[in-house]
């Protein structure tokens, strides 16, 4: 159960969700969210990337900060660290010293040239096909005490139901673009038809062999040789129109 704090993140969560106009947008404002909170827990300035694992592969999404998405992006590149096995492992993974921690000496490496010594990864599952982590850094080691630590936690526990509900419309809008894509191409597949059968007074089976050959004959896409056929004819491109 959440606790009120929690109740206000998420809907402090909910109202970027709302003002987003994409995913990237929200998540954005979700990692700067989740870094403000752990500073506040922690007393020091902690910074937040977001990153996205789809299809099996992590990908960063976006960062409270350049700089933390610099270091997430790095270790994208390395192809493995905390957030990336927080990820695969579905716990929280953390460098308390990346000067002591004998893993990742590469990545390590990496954090303590930008001023960075220690980090947290905090996964949350979304579904069976999504699953996120937010990655913390801070300039201090030992900085993750376990207040911080159930602080970081918590946070990812608030943002789960609308980190999830905004992977659902994302991939909602992505379908509704595929549709009217797919219908924008028909509309103009329907209209070259009617123009050859109204040049060639043929039936709409033998216009729609004639349109397939001149696609097949210029090696392009069929949708595109409709298009074109009705913009030289219209001189305009070629709509389909939605009604409310």
């Amino acid at each position: 159960m959440l606790n009120p704090a929690d109740d206000v993140t998420v809907q402090h969560l909910q109202e970027v969700l709302v003002g987003a106009e994409n995913a990237v947008e929200f998540l954005s404002g979700l990692s700067g969210m989740a870094a403000a909170a752990v500073s506040a827990a922690a007393g020091d300035d902690i910074e937040c990337a977001v990153t996205l694992k789809l299809r099996r592969r992590p990908t960063t999404a976006a960062g409270s900060s350049a700089r933390a998405l610099e270091l997430d992006l790095i270790e994208q590149a390395l192809g493995d660290g905390p957030c990336i096995r927080a990820l695969r492992e579905m716990a929280p993974v953390l460098i308390d010293d990346v000067a002591r921690d004998p893993r990742w000496t590469k990545y390590n490496q990496e954090l303590a040239r930008r001023g960075v010594q220690s980090t947290l990864g905090v996964p949350l599952e979304i579904s069976s096909e999504a699953s996120a982590a937010l990655n913390f850094f801070a300039t201090k080691p030992g900085v993750f005490t376990a207040d911080v630590y159930d602080k970081a936690a918590g946070f990812a526990a608030a943002a789960h139901n609308t980190l999830h509900l905004s992977v659902r419309i994302h991939t909602a809008q992505n379908r509704a673009d595929d549709l009217e894509a797919a219908l924008e191409s028909r509309t103009a597949i329907n209209l070259a038809c009617g123009v050859i059968m109204a040049q060639n007074r043929c039936s709409q089976e033998e216009a729609m062999e004639i349109l397939t050959k001149v696609s097949s004959n210029r090696n392009r896409k069929l949708r595109d040789v409709a298009k074109e056929l009705i913009e030289q004819l219209s001189g305009s491109s070629i709509q389909t129109h939605f009604d409310a």
